[in-house]
């Protein structure tokens, strides 16, 4: 079995790239060739050191992927060598209670893969075949390495429930933010987007959103002339923000929703008052179940989303450091595929 590359975090904003060998599959495990892997906002903190606690230098990490099935291991059935796939990098415990309770995805002990345990940013990678989604022959496995964050926008709408009725606001134009926006618009609803980079508005703006830039106007006056002063149906937060926390409570209608998809580093000021003069409700949203997968490999494969237009630069995986330099840098990018494999 040749030698594979790996792309290494070796701590302090170091990764580097070294050949590894191919992990032979146990039983339960699938070998995949992995083709494309997504470098995505949970990997840069990573590089930052934000998951120093986490991960165990030197780990690849990175979790967002699409390839194709090279070895099956003992008592896997229902896939086959060749098969093109993406893997949904959840692996719970299964015996605490938010596992009994069928939210796996929220394990209390959830290994997340790419950050607790080896992750995508590799030649060849072993997992275990329940993360696995098998995808249509005919799919772009360059488009198909979006499904993952697709998925998550596919979760955090579903939660949502958003609605051909609602007119929904989403809070950042980053890669979540507008596939939350799309997804939104697929679902027939009403969508804003608001957002202060220029190269994400103008993106946003190119594939059909509607986007305002809330260091230009009063965003809450905007969205109440916007809804014909209800407010909005669904409000979005998707930055991570301190300011958009005290924001987002500002928007919605009476009894309107609140989705959480941002990370919050640290505690964040809510108007709570606000919260319970309109009985707003509150949704956190993490990460995506099986039925969100199935949903992004759909809209994918249709179509449906000008997903190729996120895609703003493909390199091979041995310039890893360079795009994570540029990232810090603040570079124009909205998603950058690494190519694992040839």
């Amino acid at each position: 079995m040749r030698a594979m590359k790996g792309a290494f975090y070796q701590g302090k904003k170091r990764l580097s790239v070294e050949e590894i060998a191919p992990q032979p599959p146990g039983p339960g495990q699938v070998r995949i060739t992995v083709a494309y892997s997504g470098v995505c906002g949970t990997d840069f903190h990573a590089y930052l050191g934000h998951m120093d606690q986490r991960i165990k230098p030197p780990q690849v990490i990175g979790h967002e992927m699409s390839g194709t099935i090279a070895e099956i291991g003992e008592g896997v059935v229902g896939f086959k060598v060749g098969d093109k796939v993406v893997v949904r990098p959840l692996d719970p415990c299964l015996k605490c209670p938010a596992c009994r309770r069928g939210y796996s995805h929220i394990c209390y002990h959830l290994n997340f893969m790419g950050v607790d345990s080896p992750g995508c940013f590799q030649s060849s990678w072993t997992v275990p075949a329940h993360t696995l989604h098998r995808l249509p022959d005919d799919i772009d496995l360059k488009e198909a390495a979006l499904i993952e964050p697709t998925a998550v926008a596919a979760h955090d709408v579903r939660l949502g429930q958003v609605s051909e009725k609602d007119n929904v606001v989403v809070l950042g134009a980053g890669p979540i933010g507008t596939l939350v926006a799309l997804l939104g618009q697929n679902k027939g609803a009403r969508v804003l987007v608001a957002e202060i980079n220029q190269f994400r508005i103008k993106l946003a703006r190119e594939i059909g959103l509607e986007v305002v830039n809330p260091l230009e106007i009063d965003l809450a006056e905007y969205v109440a002339e916007w809804t014909n002063a209800a407010g909005a149906d669904i409000v979005f937060e998707v930055t991570g923000a301190e300011a958009n926390a005290e924001m987002m409570a500002r928007l919605p209608r009476a009894r309107g929703r609140i989705v959480v998809v941002g990370i919050f580093a640290e505690p964040a000021k809510v108007d709570l008052r606000r919260v319970f003069l309109r009985e707003l409700q509150i949704q956190g949203v993490r990460v995506y179940q099986p039925e969100d997968f199935e949903t992004a490999i759909s809209l994918v494969a249709a179509k449906a989303l000008p997903t190729n237009h996120l895609i703003s630069d493909i390199r091979p995986l041995e310039q890893i450091q360079a795009t994570f330099e540029e990232i810090e840098r603040g570079a124009d990018f909205m998603k950058v595929l690494l190519k694992c494999s040839k």
